[in-house]
């Protein structure tokens, strides 16, 4: 069996900037198989997936959009994330926007629940994704995960979580646009914030390490979700949702590095990169080389470049 399993989800729907329904094609002609393979481990890629039939739903919140497409993409998602950590793979689920966590989480809370193990969440975004269906003022539900995936209410026409992961289980890391609403609602919980205040002050090293101890001491799967705006839209201008102020190349490797050493991820989303917000693949080149730094690149194995 493949040690990595790939999983095209070419999702637009949670916001309104299209371009993300590109994204899976931009990762694999990116070079995001080879590149898992060229550092030893197998690679199998299930394609793209596609929608089921959509059921009829309803939200009290008029500026939520896409619902029915939302929900359906989290139920096909849930079931082939499940189906590849079933199959003793690490799912990389190629997206498409950040709403598919809101299926790749709970595919990995599944089975870590058959497995009697708890599910950690590493959330590397710009964003804290707090929002319910309710709350969103923009009705982008791919502001909504995180607070889907720590059970907080106004989820009702979607799918019940499968096993509700604990706010102290979630870190979210190198979060720098926080809504006032999403802001009053995490003060209400025990999430891990390492905001870019935290990151400037204590570093990158030392808060990652503590929530890694916590994961490993627990006997914890993993799952990454990293979003294109985790970087500093210098060097990956390709998302729509640019915010100043994010982690630089030296800063974003790191942390993969060390996710490598732990040893720790059983499952990670690559979401939010826009194709046609690029500069000839730049963005799309980079994930793919942190996916490496992940699998096991070290820093000295980086090619020079002639740009």
């Amino acid at each position: 069996m493949p040690n990595c399993i790939l999983i095209g989800a070419p999702i637009d729907e949670g916001q309104r900037r299209p371009g993300c329904v590109m994204g899976p094609a931009a990762y694999r002609v990116a070079g995001i198989a080879q590149a898992i393979r060229d550092l030893g481990h197998g690679v199998e890629d299930w394609g793209d997936l596609s929608l089921p039939e959509l059921r009829t739903v309803a939200c009290p919140n008029p500026a939520v959009h896409d619902l029915a497409r939302v929900i359906g993409w989290t139920e096909v998602l849930c079931d082939k994330v499940d189906d590849a950590l079933s199959a003793g793979a690490l799912p990389i689920i190629l997206g498409g926007d950040h709403s598919l966590a809101l299926g790749s989480v709970a595919g990995a809370a599944a089975f870590a629940a058959r497995q009697d193990r708890p599910l950690f969440l590493l959330w590397l975004d710009a964003h804290s994704d707090f929002h319910t269906p309710l709350t969103s003022e923009s009705g982008n539900l791919h502001g909504t995960p995180v607070a889907y995936i720590t059970g907080r209410e106004g989820f009702d026409a979607f799918p019940a979580f499968p096993a509700v992961i604990p706010p102290e289980r979630v870190c979210l890391f190198g979060i720098r646009s926080v809504d006032p609403a999403e802001h009053a609602a995490l003060l209400r919980h025990d999430l891990a914030i390492n905001d870019m205040r935290v990151l400037d002050e204590r570093g990158i090293v030392a808060p990652l390490r503590e929530f890694l101890e916590k994961v490993r001491a627990a006997g914890g799967m993993l799952h990454v979700s990293l979003d294109v705006d985790f970087l500093d839209p210098s060097i990956a201008p390709a998302v729509g949702t640019t915010v100043p102020g994010g982690t630089t190349f030296r800063e974003a490797h790191l942390v993969m590095e060390l996710l490598h050493e732990s040893g720790l991820v059983t499952s990670l989303d690559l979401v939010e990169l826009n194709p046609f917000l690029d500069e000839r693949g730049r963005t799309a080149k980079l994930m793919v080389e942190l996916v490496g730094s992940m699998m096991g690149r070290k820093v000295f194995d980086r090619p020079t470049r002639s740009f």
